[in-house]
């Protein structure tokens, strides 16, 4: 397996020196060992655009929050914990707070990480203490039973518990992009650590061509019957992919993002009122040749047809992403145990 290797340079009088943009002159990639996460989160990222998003989502951050990822990574090593437990404290960072020390939020929510007091996370007065949050989020962490070997983004989820789980994928490439590291990154941030869509793709529609003839009915999800977006969502879940139930939903937090020209088998593909995102009102899973296969409306069936547009179609397709590595396959036996 490659492994994602990034380095972060932490260089003298560090904090005089970051400023809105300044973060790309201290961070540097690995010179070349292994496979640098820019090079594959445009397959792995919510929005395709992957290549060089790590380091321009860097970019970004101003003053405070850069001090919060050196006190998260700082944290992390006097803790002894593996730059993964870094990456997945980041990625949380990001999403709740912007990586901001905030003193509001949803209801009772604060700090970093957006913790409540109600849930039992700790005083106000803890909570927005930077190194007691960062410490109660690996607290929490290393709690959850297999985070090694999930995807970032997925652990952060189980960590923060949020409404919105795909949301953590989107700060990714950045994430990695700051760990520290001595060497390599191992594990699953490498391209090759998680399933090929190809072979996911192929999964799908082998459930979703099973299912051709069935009658179609609003919200339902099978076995016997199927809506539009109940159908894709099982089809992907047959792959071993969870996504939304609904349509719009599967649009915005389904997986990557990639252009209509370059849809591949097993791709979402959606129609909406103006191709307004926020209209979308249908989905169908992209065979190729310009066929999809989908379940139409009320008193029709599951059915292949060709693809159309009607002034409807959306230019964007979302290409779920496996969230956990593949298994290991299993060693070929020796002559005498076979």
């Amino acid at each position: 397996m490659r492994k994602l290797v990034v380095a972060f340079v932490v260089l003298a009088g560090f904090a005089g020196l970051i400023g809105v943009g300044a973060v790309t002159a201290l961070l540097v990639g690995s010179g070349g060992r292994g496979a640098g996460w820019s090079a594959c989160s445009a397959y792995l990222g919510p929005w395709g655009d992957g290549a060089g998003r790590g380091e321009r989502d860097a970019a970004t951050l101003n003053e405070e929050s850069i001090g919060i990822v050196r006190r998260i990574i700082e944290i992390g090593k006097q803790r002894g914990l593996p730059p993964r437990a870094w990456q997945i404290a980041i990625q949380a960072g990001k999403t709740e707070s912007n990586l901001r020390n905030i003193h509001y939020g949803d209801r009772d929510s604060l700090g970093i990480f957006q913790m409540r007091p109600s849930m039992g996370w700790g005083t106000p007065q803890q909570i927005t203490d930077v190194d007691y949050a960062i410490n109660k989020f690996y607290d929490v962490l290393l709690a959850v039973p297999g985070w090694e070997e999930m995807r970032p983004g997925t652990a952060a989820q189980r960590v923060e518990r949020s409404a919105f789980p795909l949301r953590y994928h989107r700060w990714e490439p950045m994430a990695a992009y700051l760990v520290s590291v001595e060497g390599d990154v191992p594990g699953i941030s490498a391209c090759d650590g998680l399933p090929r869509a190809s072979v996911l793709a192929a999964q799908a529609i082998q459930y979703a061509q099973a299912q051709l003839g069935k009658p179609y009915v609003w919200g339902a999800a099978g076995p016997h019957a199927f809506d539009c977006s109940g159908l894709t969502q099982q089809a992907w879940k047959a792959a071993g992919v969870e996504i939304p139930k609904y349509s719009q939903t599967q649009y915005f937090q389904g997986g990557v993002h990639v252009p209509l020209s370059q849809a591949q088998p097993g791709d979402l593909v959606f129609w909406g009122y103006g191709r307004d995102p926020n209209s979308i009102h249908h989905v169908a899973l992209y065979l190729g040749d310009n066929e999809v296969l989908h379940a139409p409306q009320p008193g029709e069936s599951v059915e292949v047809t060709k693809l159309w547009d009607g002034g409807e179609l959306l230019p964007t397709v979302v290409r779920p992403a496996a969230d956990t590595p593949q298994p290991p396959s299993p060693a070929p036996a020796a002559e005498g145990q076979r």
